[in-house]
């Protein structure tokens, strides 16, 4: 028996046009190495897109992959995850189900899970995963000593947060006890921790997480580089999973601090602490507070000198100038704390720091829904903002 799990693709998650066919071309390879590898079935632990209801053309193009894997014989499994699983219980992989091109497995029945049998023997349940890990309330409830009680080859889908099992920088991360999920399953194939992570655990069997098909974010990028997932094998009831990288374009990643600086003599260190960007993808952490307006940076000039990376991504959540640095708010009223705003302030940034606490003084009115008041409120303090960044 041969199976390969994916979890967490995210289809969809990147605003780039760029980033959102890299993450399908490392879909698509993934299906590639699992028609290359004759697996028998396929997991899929939850996102496989970034959104119960995904863009056409994304839809368009993910179905014609899973279609693909079906002529070539290869069954697929999949549960919802906390992004493609929305609050009414609906998910777009119901609507590729009844396509015929894949087996949603997280169905409930008598109280506990319905289990579903391949052709190879393996026997698999699995449930979805919620936003905020609702999905704990539901494990509470399932009766699952029917599930315990199977014999043979048993694999277990789910897409949660374990406590046990979190790797250090999601110690806060609120998640639950693997005590929760049913027992006595030879593989737990897990998704939504977005970190490989491989432990067997005495009291159920070994548990895998693959971490993202490809990072998500900026943060990740930085961190993992490329993601990619397991392709496992069964001889003599012996589980052997093995991790295939998925890696389509390199990264280079820069940190660059430019406290400090005038823009210009910012914008210079930018241009000269990079090296070897061509067909990379190029990430740029820019953090500091510069003496000067941010935009006297000229990012076009950046952009214009790295213009032969595959792209350049920017991450300015840490810059500022030493102007905002100066800003010092005491404890005290809002009313004080409003003033002692003001009192660092001049001219037409002073009048139009005042506008935006005038507007976001406003209380919605009674008959207006909350999202038409929040609409509002973001048209009326957008521009400003951009004022204020400007000055």
């Amino acid at each position: 028996m041969k199976f390969a799990h994916l979890g967490d693709c995210h289809l969809g998650a990147w605003k780039q046009p760029e980033m959102q066919e890299l993450s399908m071309q490392a879909f698509a390879k993934a299906l590639e190495i699992c028609k290359q590898e004759k697996v028998d079935f396929i997991l899929i632990a939850g996102d496989l897109f970034d959104t119960a209801l995904p863009n056409v053309d994304i839809l368009k193009e993910a179905t014609s992959l899973l279609r693909s894997v079906k002529e070539a014989g290869i069954r697929i499994y999949c549960i919802a995850g906390s992004h493609d699983f929305s609050a009414t219980g609906k998910t777009f992989l119901d609507v590729l189900e009844n396509a015929g091109l894949m087996v949603n497995v997280a169905k409930e029945e008598n109280e506990s899970l319905k289990i579903f049998t391949d052709p190879v023997g393996a026997k698999i349940a699995g449930w979805v995963g919620k936003k905020g890990g609702l999905e704990k309330h539901d494990y509470e409830r399932f009766d699952f000593s029917q599930l315990e009680k199977e014999d043979g080859f048993k694999i277990f889908m789910f897409h949660s947060t374990i406590d046990e099992l979190k790797p250090r920088e999601l110690e806060m991360i609120k998640g639950y006890s693997v005590n929760l999920l049913p027992r006595n399953f030879n593989y737990y194939a897990a998704g939504h921790v977005h970190a490989r992570i491989e432990k067997h655990v005495p009291t159920h069997g070994l548990v895998v997480y693959p971490g993202p098909l490809m990072p998500t974010n900026f943060l990740e990028l930085e961190k993992l580089k490329h993601g990619g997932f397991y392709i496992v094998e069964i001889e003599n009831n012996i589980v052997k999973p093995k991790f295939v990288p998925i890696s389509l374009v390199d990264v280079k990643s820069y940190t660059i601090n430019v406290d400090g600086l005038t823009p210009l003599e910012a914008e210079e260190k930018i241009l000269t602490s990079v090296e070897d960007w061509e067909n990379k993808l190029l990430l740029l952490r820019i953090e500091g507070a510069i003496n000067g307006k941010l935009s006297d940076i000229n990012l076009k000039a950046i952009d214009e000198k790295f213009k032969d990376a595959f792209l350049i991504l920017k991450n300015t959540s840490k810059l500022t100038t030493k102007e905002v640095e100066k800003i010092e708010v005491k404890a005290g009223t809002i009313e004080e704390i409003e003033n002692s705003v003001f009192e660092n302030l001049d001219g037409d940034s002073k009048l139009l720091a005042e506008k935006l606490f005038q507007i976001l003084d406003v209380e919605k009115d009674e008959e207006e829904k909350k999202a038409n008041f929040e609409e509002r409120l973001l048209k009326e303090v957008k521009p400003i903002m951009e004022n204020l960044i400007e000055k």
